[in-house]
């Protein structure tokens, strides 16, 4: 049995590795037939990693339960692969694959973990599929988008602060609401209108007055989340603008007097918040406090280590000792029984998915669509970066999910809604680029030209 289960550990690693060189050498590959080839075999990589997994987490206990769940997350994969091939037409498969294969690897996990938390997962995964059917028609009316930018701030910051009159405090920050029984994350919802906000209001010539007033508005989003003691969306929210501003105005000064504005604001928050510095202390030494404030990240590092290159083996680690193992510290988790490789290959697959989303954004002609698309990405990666930072003690823990992986329906959902916005501006893009190829063709076949093109293919 020690023999299979080791075999079948390292045909899961073989699997995700081929499935991320895929995610890049597609790149390569100009010939759309090929390109297409390369996605399927992608896919064939994501099934056989699913059935492998399963087959494991059926060994630890023969639980019929484990072949019911595979067999309903199969046809989850397969729904989802058939609507959006149909509602997005012409869109990125890259980006598509690489959503289902995290999404997967969540599912995997929190069966392995609790296998309540994997029923809720794929619910709110359902629910964000649900929801990805209305983005087609919000993407046709995007035009009109671009002029609400200050609506989207006090939207915004309503939704943020309604935790100040309805919130609920867990884990230390007072960020949820709860609805019908079901715990929501405002600021889940709220990044995609944030995103929005500033890229609708920096679209517009900005001079520094301007710019001013914007960056006001935006540190009353980051200065609320700061107050629910939420530091990980905070320092999303602010990085995500910081960037967007750059890109939107071209003056890398306002980069520097931001990093240099966190940093004070830091140093004041450290100052004024007692959780603050109980974060910091254990970031800078978890094992003088591993009794208390620094156990979770000691364990995390623990977890890390004993995993090594390629696990333990699914089911055969400790993940119920880190304490909210299922959402903060899942990447522990992984590490742990999946190993080093398993997790470095997840952060290729987020690296990809942000180099599409710069690639739309570049290639988009409006300002207005190519700011909302650099946001969505940097808001994405950053949260990675955040997510595992804090894991890895690389920056204090601060308690932000891991995109799509993550136990957790506001941000599996927000998460879904916002793949579903890039694969809309995606397909945007790609009309628009063809429709400027049609006009081309037709100038050139006008002035007498057109069948050069033609000839040189």
């Amino acid at each position: 049995m020690n023999t299979i289960a080791g075999l079948c550990g390292y045909i899961t690693v073989i699997a995700f590795a081929v499935y991320t060189l895929f995610c890049f050498t597609v790149f390569k590959r100009k010939d759309k037939d090929k390109q297409n080839r390369i996605f399927v075999r992608q896919r064939i990589c994501i099934f056989v990693m699913h059935f492998v997994c399963h087959a494991l987490l059926y060994m630890i206990d023969y639980d019929v339960a484990v072949i019911i769940m595979y067999a309903v997350q199969v046809v989850l994969f397969l729904c989802c692969i058939h609507i959006y091939q149909i509602i997005y037409k012409g869109l990125s498969k890259l980006v598509l694959n690489n959503m289902i294969m995290l999404i997967m690897i969540s599912f995997v996990m929190m069966e392995r973990i609790k296998a309540e938390y994997a029923i809720r997962q794929m619910f709110m995964f359902e629910v964000g599929m649900a929801a990805c059917l209305l983005v087609p028609f919000i993407i046709k009316k995007f035009k009109y988008f671009e002029i609400l930018g200050w609506h989207y701030a006090v939207v915004g910051i309503l939704f943020l602060a309604i935790v100040f009159v309805f919130g609920v405090e867990k884990h230390g920050a007072k960020n949820w609401i709860r609805v019908g029984g079901v715990l929501i994350q405002p600021l889940e919802f709220v990044k995609i209108i944030y995103v929005f906000f500033i890229a609708a209001v920096l679209s517009k010539a900005a001079n520094f007055k301007k710019v001013v007033i914007i960056s006001t508005v935006a540190a009353v989003h980051v200065l609320i989340l700061v107050l629910e003691k939420d530091l990980g969306g905070a320092l999303i929210y602010f990085f995500t603008y910081l960037i967007v501003l750059v890109i939107a105005t071209g003056n890398l000064w306002y980069l520097l007097a931001g990093i240099a504005g966190g940093a004070s604001a830091s140093v004041v928050a450290y100052k004024l918040f007692a959780h603050v510095r109980k974060r910091v202390t254990a970031w800078k030494d978890p094992w003088s406090v591993i009794d208390n404030a620094g156990y979770q990240v000691a364990q995390s590092l623990f977890a890390i280590a004993s995993g090594g290159w390629f696990g333990l083996g699914l089911g055969r680690g400790l993940p119920g000792i880190i304490p909210v193992v299922e959402s903060d510290f899942i990447f522990a988790a992984i590490a742990e029984e999946l190993g080093g490789v398993f997790v470095i290959c997840i952060l290729l697959v987020y690296i990809s998915c942000f180099i599409m989303v710069v690639n739309i954004s570049m290639k988009m002609t409006n300002t207005f669509y190519k700011l909302t698309a650099a946001g969505l990405g940097v808001m994405f990666i950053f949260q990675v970066f955040v997510a595992v930072g804090g894991v890895i003690k690389f920056i204090p823990s601060t308690g932000v999910t891991l995109p799509l992986i993550s136990y957790g329906g506001s941000s599996v959902i927000s998460t879904v809604l916002m793949f579903s916005i890039i694969q809309g501006m995606y397909v945007l893009n790609k009309s628009e680029v063809d429709k400027n190829d049609i006009i081309r063709e037709a100038v050139l076949k006008e002035a007498g030209i057109g069948g050069q093109r033609g000839k040189n293919k």
